[in-house]
């Protein structure tokens, strides 16, 4: 499988962005509960415009992430491993196995509780994080199996949107919801007209993400609508797609998701915040990400092979995929994101977060050792 530049650049900016990520969390539990604590809370509180910091953060500036993020399932489908039927169904079955089994796990812990509405949060897979562990196992790990876990990831993402669409929406106003969808409407109009000129998207994207806001669906589906309207030109080298991917790319991960980071996951440990881990929404969610998701990638890959749905590269092997489906229990960045959309108690929301980050690292762990653990597919003695 031929190493394309495109995909390297993207591998190896979500491989640092994960670090960064990482470094961006520990820093905001550290000054969080230090002295300056309060001051740093206050800061991201701070309104502006109506809105406090945070607030444009989570639903300005993620509408840029989940911009990015529609531009990557668009790309994929037309030029990358969701191209090709046989090979897409692989990634396709895992994904759906990845998100069926953690939500079940959370439900049947939750059902019939206020905590209910959190079984969507075991469900996303960090695509930086998780690339960032899986490039620390080197040269080890086979470029197929970074193919399968990005094509995973970014269809896990697409699950994602789907369900923040449909489940967390506030009250609707149809108004609002029907002159958003009329502007998307003439985006993809503009599209099949092929007018290439990005700005002539971008603005009414703006015009679309505003009235989005104001219909109750959550504004950063918009990202996801325009990202689907720009055009992608396969045969095209300045393909407005690409090319907007490649001007965002960098401010995303460097920029847009630590600013996420650093502003929700402000978590004060408080005396006692810690009991909460034991109760059925935390649980939910730790064994959601850490059990549910290797379980259900592993076992809906089995079948789509079994069934002949999906096929394994030849340099895969099922051991290859327990381990990327223990690293898609890293959840954190869409998996916090649904937290604030799922609870409106902060101390509920805290537990969650706490839940999200001690799952995560328990699956970037044991997922990074086992594939450390796996003998590459050119030492092996047939």
């Amino acid at each position: 499988m031929r190493l394309t530049k495109l995909f390297s650049d993207f591998f190896n900016s979500e491989k640092a962005s994960g670090f960064v990520l990482f470094g961006c969390t520990v820093i905001s539990l550290i000054l969080t509960n230090s002295s300056f604590g309060d001051r740093y809370l206050q800061f991201w509180n701070t309104p502006v415009a109506g809105h406090s910091i945070t607030h444009w953060i989570n639903d300005g500036l993620m509408t840029v992430f989940f911009l990015l993020v529609g531009l990557e399932i668009e790309r994929e489908i037309y030029v990358g491993e969701l191209k090709n039927v046989r090979n897409a169904m692989l990634p396709v079955f895992a994904a759906a196995g990845g998100m069926l089994v953690p939500a079940l796990i959370h439900f049947i812990l939750n059902k019939g509780t206020a905590e209910q509405n959190g079984f969507g949060i075991p469900m996303a897979t960090d695509i930086a994080f998780a690339l960032g562990v899986l490039s620390l196992a080197g040269k080890r790990i086979p470029f197929a199996l970074k193919i399968f876990l990005t094509a995973l990831a970014i269809i896990d993402d697409l699950g994602a949107i789907l369900i923040i669409a449909i489940f967390y929406t506030a009250q609707l106003s149809w108004v609002n919801l029907l002159i958003a969808l009329s502007i998307f409407a003439a985006l993809l109009i503009m599209n099949r007209l092929k007018i290439n000129n990005l700005l002539f998207y971008i603005i009414p994207g703006i015009a679309m993400w505003y009235f989005m806001l104001q219909s109750g669906v959550h504004a950063t589906i918009a990202g996801v609508l325009l990202a689907f309207a720009i055009p992608f030109r396969k045969r095209d080298d300045h393909s407005p797609s690409e090319k907007l991917q490649h001007i965002l790319h960098k401010p995303v991960a460097f920029v847009i998701v630590p600013l996420f980071a650093l502003a929700n996951t402000s978590i004060l440990f408080v005396p006692g915040i810690f009991s909460g881990l034991t109760n059925n929404n935390s649980l939910g969610i730790m064994l959601g990400l850490f059990a549910g998701k290797p379980i259900g990638i592993l076992l809906f890959s089995w079948i789509a092979v079994r069934v002949g749905a999906g096929r394994l590269q030849h340099e895969l092997t099922f051991k290859h995929l327990l381990g990327a489906g223990i690293l898609g229990g890293i959840g954190f960045t869409m998996s916090v994101f649904i937290t604030l959309l799922a609870f409106n108690n902060d101390k509920l929301i805290a537990v969650s977060k706490i839940s999200i980050l001690l799952a995560s690292m328990l699956s970037a762990a044991i997922g990074l050792l086992i594939l450390s653990l796996i003998k590459p597919v050119n030492d092996r003695v047939d």
